[in-house]
């Protein structure tokens, strides 16, 4: 009886820092849905906008997120659409990392790496799209 329940306050305690990043989230989300990003100034401004004038490529992220607690999915991938396509991966590792934690599979309670080359990729496309929409012929892409 004692291993069972050591094997569930361990399966707890591995599976708190997905949990809590999903209730961080989730309260994030709340907060752009009832607060709009829309309306100029209500979140503050971008520093790196307000330093260079340029888009970042996170630049119309809040307004994405927004726009799709309100099911409206067209503004949503104009205003960002690397952020967009990007949630649907970051639920995939979020989901990978819960099942990793509830399983065991993993040790500690940070989630299995990824492989450099991923990594290098994802990155590689984050900074393109950053230069691209900063580009006359992306115009498209800016928010």
């Amino acid at each position: 009886m004692a291993t069972l329940t050591d094997t569930r306050a361990s399966r707890s305690t591995r599976l708190r820092p997905p949990l809590l990043l999903a209730a961080g989230l989730g309260a994030a989300t709340l907060a752009l849905h009832v607060r709009d990003p829309h309306a100029s100034g209500s979140w503050g401004i971008c520093p790196f906008t307000f330093l260079t004038g340029l888009q970042c490529p996170g630049c119309g992220g809040l307004r994405a997120v927004n726009d799709l607690t309100n099911f409206d999915v067209v503004g949503a991938l104009s205003s960002n659409l690397i952020v967009v396509l990007g949630i649907p991966v970051a639920i995939v590792f979020w989901m990978r990392w819960v099942r990793d934690a509830w399983t065991g599979a993993i040790a500690g309670t940070q989630p299995k790496g990824v492989s450099t080359p991923v990594v290098a990729l994802l990155l590689g496309l984050v900074v393109v799209f950053g230069v691209l929409r900063n580009l006359p012929a992306g115009a498209w892409l800016a928010p």
